[in-house]
């Protein structure tokens, strides 16, 4: 480990303690951080302060740490994959894929709070790549960056209006859909996270074990080969792992954009092309930041609570679009 990166991991696991401390202790009422640490170490059923702390504010941080890292490492793998500044499961469709999966799932078969919500949403993932892909490679010139995001816009938009369709004839799906569509973590609970956790585990470890090779695949396949290195499982490990991230961050949070295409690009500033260093520093970067946003969203408005997919988006936004024009 070079001695820069001594100040940059604390730095980084410090943020993510602070930023979930501060969680908890603010909202409607404000709990002081010595309450939160008695909380979480010596819990008193009887004291209100400490039900508010590990019943409602610690599922809810814990589960957008969580989706901040999950979707920030997912980003992290698809730009190291495809050699594309602009990707990030929420530009290439899979997010869509996997939210409109949810929707039928939930609409459709009552899966509301089930362990097979993960499923459903890894399975959409998957089929929106597949169709993000096929359309990209159908065009002049192939699968070029721009043409995948494209591409990813055109299949998010059409199943946009699927969701849109499902939720308009099912009046309690709509009830129970609208908010988490635009992605919200104010319904986080322990029992969606735990469902999502083997989802985002498995992710997460297969992504930390092809983190080296990554960084060889990235200047690319010619220069990994002649390595010795085997491009082809290196890629298929690569996507299953953004399939399984994206799949467990979709499934509690709902559309979270942008999270993924933000934070390895911050990350890269510090931890330069070494994919063995930017993979699990954008899982804590994104854990911070995502968990900072979403403190925001809880009191920006108080009492009324903004969306954290909402904040997510106009804060990741300008950054597309300057690595658009940056790349026009």
């Amino acid at each position: 480990m070079k001695p820069l990166s001594v100040p940059i991991w604390a730095a980084l696991s410090g943020a993510v303690v602070l930023a979930a401390m501060w969680h908890v202790s603010v909202g409607a009422r404000a709990v002081t951080l010595t309450e939160v640490w008695r909380a979480l170490t010596a819990p008193d059923p009887a004291l209100f302060d400490h039900a508010v702390v590990r019943d409602l504010r610690l599922p809810r941080a814990l589960s957008a740490a969580a989706v901040g890292a999950a979707l920030s490492v997912a980003g992290a793998l698809m730009q190291a994959v495809t050699r594309n500044p602009l990707a990030e499961p929420g530009t290439l469709g899979l997010m869509a894929g996997a939210s409109s999966a949810v929707v039928l799932g939930i609409g459709w078969f009552g899966l509301a709070g089930s362990a097979w919500i993960p499923l459903f949403a890894a399975l959409g993932a998957v089929v929106a790549a597949v169709l993000v892909w096929a359309l990209a490679a159908a065009v002049p010139g192939g699968a070029r960056p721009l043409t995948l995001i494209l591409a990813g816009a055109a299949i998010s938009a059409f199943l946009g209006a699927i969701d849109g369709s499902v939720m308009l004839l099912d009046e309690e799906a709509f009830r129970m859909l609208r908010v988490w569509m635009v992605g919200a973590l104010s319904g986080a609970d322990m029992a969606g996270l735990i469902h999502a956790a083997p989802w985002g585990a498995a992710g997460m470890l297969a992504a930390l074990a092809i983190a080296r090779p990554l960084t060889a695949l990235a200047l690319g396949d010619d220069t990994a080969q002649g390595l010795g290195l085997p491009v082809a499982r290196i890629r298929a490990v690569a996507l299953l792992a953004v399939v399984a991230l994206t799949a467990a961050a979709v499934s509690v949070a709902g559309l979270m954009g942008f999270v993924g295409l933000v934070i390895p690009h911050v990350v890269r500033l510090f931890a330069g092309a070494d994919y063995a260093r930017i993979v699990p520093m954008s899982a804590l970067a994104g854990a911070a930041y995502l968990t900072v946003i979403d403190t925001f969203a809880r009191i920006a408005l108080a009492p009324t609570e903004i969306a954290t997919g909402l904040m997510t988006a106009i804060l990741g936004a300008p950054v597309f679009l300057w690595l658009v024009r940056a790349r026009a």
